[in-house]
């Protein structure tokens, strides 16, 4: 087959697309950059960044945008597409990505951190810094994280069951607000019809997957993979056999859970500790 034939010279890759979509906007509109961020009212700086691919920005920013330029949703359009764009994920993470947006469901595990589906930008952020990440490549993580969220919205998104270890949720973020913020917006998660939370309590006792956070895609043509990861490195598995062991594992966890409607009320008390808390 032929290569496709170029129509209008533009990228195909949705971040540079999106890139240069925010230049040539601006050149035709002839402003400056802080011209733009005058009128706009963001930071100017911001959308050089943008602009240069350094940020995707946030979908505010673009609904802005296409308020001061006339182009009802196209920005917002072109970043939901660099925004799930999986060639944003480092190498070793883009197998898996392609497949996650494909699944038609998922159940996941976490040992001590919150799944990246439910995380606030201030945890994503605090995470990713204390790994090592930083400067440019911390914001361009984290965007991509926040990004992957947009999979469970929508009439067809795909079912999210997450399994939350205890010391998930007694491991505080450095920022006593954003530690907070995140508590709040798990809650709201978990009045989702297509996302079901479970809390594994302490008194559980010892479980199978102590050491591993885990997550399965259930994918069109019925197959199930799993993506295991630890604190250095992540594995795409897809060999059925080994699925299949992880997935009794993970049922014996799922049973030893509280039901979503106690996880409820153990998160709620939580966070009501957090709020409360002088020291936080």
């Amino acid at each position: 087959m032929p290569p496709r034939r170029a129509i209008t010279g533009r990228s195909q890759e949705p971040r540079q697309r999106f890139a240069e979509e925010l230049r040539s906007l601006r050149a035709n509109k002839g402003d400056s950059l802080r011209q733009l961020g005058d009128a706009v009212g963001w930071d100017w700086s911001l959308f050089g960044k943008m602009e240069n691919g350094q940020t995707i920005g946030s979908p505010e920013v673009s609904q802005a945008l296409d308020i001061y330029y006339g182009t009802p949703d196209l920005l917002l359009t072109l970043w939901e597409l660099a925004a799930g764009d999986p060639t944003q994920f480092k190498e070793r993470y883009r197998r898996y990505m392609a497949l996650e947006a494909e699944a038609v469901s998922m159940w996941h595990f976490a040992v001590s951190v919150l799944p990246g589906m439910l995380q606030t930008e201030g945890y994503a952020r605090e995470v990713l810094s204390a790994g090592g990440t930083d400067g440019e490549e911390l914001l361009r993580q984290a965007e991509a994280r926040i990004g992957r969220q947009a999979l469970l919205a929508g009439p067809a998104a795909p079912r999210f069951r997450t399994v939350l270890s205890e010391a998930v949720l007694r491991t505080p973020l450095r920022n006593a607000q954003a530690w907070r913020e995140q508590f709040e917006y798990l809650l709201q998660a978990t009045e989702r019809p297509n996302v079901v939370v479970h809390v594994l309590p302490f008194s559980a006792g010892p479980y199978g997957l102590d050491s591993t956070d885990v997550m399965f895609l259930r994918l069109p043509d019925a197959r199930t993979v799993a993506y295991t990861e630890n604190a250095h490195r992540g594995e795409l598995i897809e060999e059925a056999s080994t699925v299949e062991r992880l997935q009794r594992a993970y049922d014996a966890v799922r049973d030893l859970a509280l039901p979503p409607a106690e996880s409820r009320k153990f998160i709620t008390q939580m966070w009501e500790e957090a709020s409360c808390d002088p020291s936080t």
